[in-house]
């Protein structure tokens, strides 16, 4: 292994692409490789090095307000009922009404509940204090979700603000994407989403507005930013001369890998994306489907931590596709992160743990999968949204055929 690149080489020594990213890798898996400095956007399918959301998953625990120490005078109804509860015998204080049975004072009807007699909130946790009166602090009920720690924002839009002319393309944008996601964003034509994705990856200058990428401003520190992301975009920039193991090899170089590690790789991938037949032949011989595929693959190559991917799923069939969901919950699942676009509204259901829906530059809904979409589809709520029409009602000609 050559001094460009860094222990990680083996997450890419498995033929089924198995890839990991290291959590404890600050973004540098390779070095910076000749040409891939803050004035070089290509470095995985010659295009350029990139990622984005918001992910508001609840955090709310469950846990109730524990009781306060009970500060009343011995004798008191809660002091008797501790007493009792201990087999300490307490005499019933003068003018109390008895319990015939067990001789004890009883306690009017409608009397606050003390803790532990078995009127607690629903949850079955005490919720108030020793002195029968309602706790200070609002409690939170448990919702049914595990406690699990919430993970870093490794990419965070604040503000963004992006015009052409007369045109707001994008309207004041703030994303938060954490760690091991897959966040979607989705919108109809013209929505900014391809407009905000190049923002988010530093190829666009906002006109406002700050981006962050493992806490990298994108374009104050531009290489550190770069060289943690690989970036799909919406129109493939590929060297189509070049024929597809070649294509793969000069992506690894530009991202610092020495040849044997690029070789490997490169072996590797095509045999994920089902191109080993396919390295040998120009990329212009390829299939739309092939080239989308052949650029995935060099945007994965370097092993980046946040992947930017625009369209990823445009014409590709449908067992390729699932190829392409299933090494991206691999590598979420080793720590990556992924930010992607699609008009698939099926799809992005089915593949993205958050979404956010684009509408005119503006992020209208933003969330969980289940908190945006609620009970309804996200087809059902994108429609809703961006405001879809009936508007084949009042073209009556389509049914007045000609000839």
């Amino acid at each position: 292994m050559s001094a460009g690149t860094t222990g990680n080489d083996d997450v890419y020594s498995t033929s089924d692409a198995a890839w990991t990213v290291d959590a404890d890798d600050d973004g540098t898996t390779v070095a910076q490789g000749t040409g891939d400095d803050d004035h070089d956007d290509t470095g995985d399918t010659g295009a350029y090095g990139a990622a984005a959301g918001d992910d508001m998953t609840d955090d709310r625990t469950g846990s109730e307000t524990e009781a306060g120490a009970d500060t009343r005078p011995a004798g008191s109804p809660t002091q008797a009922s501790a007493a009792t509860q201990a087999g300490t015998a307490t005499p019933p204080r003068p003018g109390k009404k008895r319990d015939k049975r067990s001789g004890r004072a009883t306690r009017p009807q409608g009397a606050a509940s003390r803790p532990g007699d078995g009127r607690d909130d629903a949850d079955g946790q005490e919720a108030r204090s020793g002195s029968g009166t309602p706790a200070a602090s609002t409690t939170k009920r448990p919702t049914g979700r595990p406690n699990v720690p919430q993970q870093p924002v490794v990419l965070r839009a604040d503000g963004l603000v992006k015009r052409y002319g007369q045109t707001l393309a994008v309207d004041d944008v703030d994303l938060e994407i954490r760690k091991g996601s897959i966040f979607g964003v989705v919108g109809p034509n013209g929505a900014g989403k391809t407009t905000t994705l190049s923002v988010l990856t530093g190829l666009l200058r906002p006109d406002a507005g700050t981006v962050t990428v493992l806490d990298h401003d994108v374009w104050a520190d531009p290489t550190a930013a770069k060289r943690a992301m690989g970036v799909l975009p919406d129109r493939l920039r590929l060297f189509d001369r070049l024929t597809g193991a070649q294509m793969l090899f000069y992506s690894a170089t530009l991202r610092g890998l020495d040849g044997k590690t690029a070789r490997s790789r490169s072996t590797d991938l095509a045999e994920a994306f089902g191109l080993g037949d396919a390295l040998g032949r120009p990329v212009a011989d390829y299939s739309m489907g092939m080239a989308k595929k052949i650029a995935l693959a060099a945007t994965l190559i370097h092993s980046p931590r946040v992947l930017v991917l625009d369209e990823p799923f445009e014409s590709v069939d449908p067992v390729s596709a699932t190829t392409i969901t299933d090494i991206l919950r691999r590598y979420t699942a080793g720590g990556g992160t992924v930010v992607l676009s699609s008009h698939s509204m099926e799809l992005v259901q089915r593949t993205c743990d958050s979404v956010a829906i684009i509408v005119g530059g503006k992020v209208l809904a933003a969330g969980t999968m289940a908190q945006v979409r609620g009970r309804r589809s996200l087809e059902d709520k994108f429609v809703e949204l961006a405001g879809g029409r009936p508007v084949a009602e009042s073209m009556e000609w389509l049914h007045s055929f000609s000839g």
